[in-house]
């Protein structure tokens, strides 16, 4: 089984333009998301996909692989379909996110082992919600998981609502997961979930994997107690450097 990892990255980001470049410590954000990732055995290649010459070059300046791909793409996972479709020879695609410049490879591996069994389609990572500002957090989504682990609905909300209990008592009552962002796909159904129409639900939270849950696709989901630092604004990066 051949796995590729994807990294999306544009420079255009609404709250940090030109994050991917952005230097932390001494390297680009990139090249410290590049460089974790090819830390992960279970990858066979590593590529970053990106619609900017500057990433691009910057990219394979440092030694790594980089694709060029469309201005016009809404999100992530279209471009990693448009860069699956040019190596058809990859059985699985990972996207890693390109704002976690200290990614943990073991959360990339946890991703890329669903795939052992031969009925997951799309797989992600989750992580245990331990305080109540987490909770209520509308930037961090929460995953509702069935029996068989896997994903039934995402929400910028708390759900599931715990009737009779102060919210505050939450957290000890019912076990409430964080959606940590990192994808794996089969090839195959990277290609169909990127055909699918904008849904309803997608609309409504603003979360793309909602479309694929609401056309009947399955989401793995693997679980995991590592922290990730994602970097969506320069307040972040500062915070970062202080960790």
């Amino acid at each position: 089984m051949k796995i590729l990892g994807i990294i999306p990255a544009r420079y255009a980001s609404t709250r940090f333009p030109g994050k991917p470049l952005v230097d932390i410590a001494g390297k680009s954000m990139i090249q410290r998301v590049y460089e974790q990732s090819k830390k992960c055995h279970l990858l066979t290649d590593v590529i970053v996909a990106t619609d900017d010459e500057r990433i691009y070059y910057h990219v394979t300046g440092f030694g790594g692989k980089a694709v060029m791909t469309s201005t016009e793409h809404q999100s992530g996972t279209d471009r990693c379909a448009e860069v699956a479709g040019k190596y058809p020879e990859f059985d699985i695609i990972i996207n890693i996110q390109g704002d976690e410049p200290y990614i943990n490879p073991e959360q990339i591996s946890n991703v890329a082992l669903c795939f052992d069994n031969a009925d997951t389609q799309i797989a992600t990572l989750v992580k245990k919600i331990q305080t109540e500002q987490e909770l209520f957090n509308p930037n961090s989504p929460k995953v509702i998981l069935n029996k068989n682990s896997e994903a039934i609905y995402f929400s910028r909300s708390p759900l599931p609502h715990i009737r009779g209990h102060e919210q505050a008592d939450w957290l000890n009552h019912f076990a409430y997961y964080k959606h940590t962002g990192i994808y794996g796909y089969r090839a195959d159904v990277l290609q169909q979930i990127t055909k699918l129409p904008i849904s309803s639900l997608e609309k409504a939270e603003s979360l793309e994997q909602l479309r694929w849950v609401e056309n009947g696709y399955r989401i793995k989901v693997a679980k995991t107690e590592l922290e990730t630092h994602a970097i969506d604004t320069p307040e972040d990066l500062e915070k970062l450097s202080e960790l």
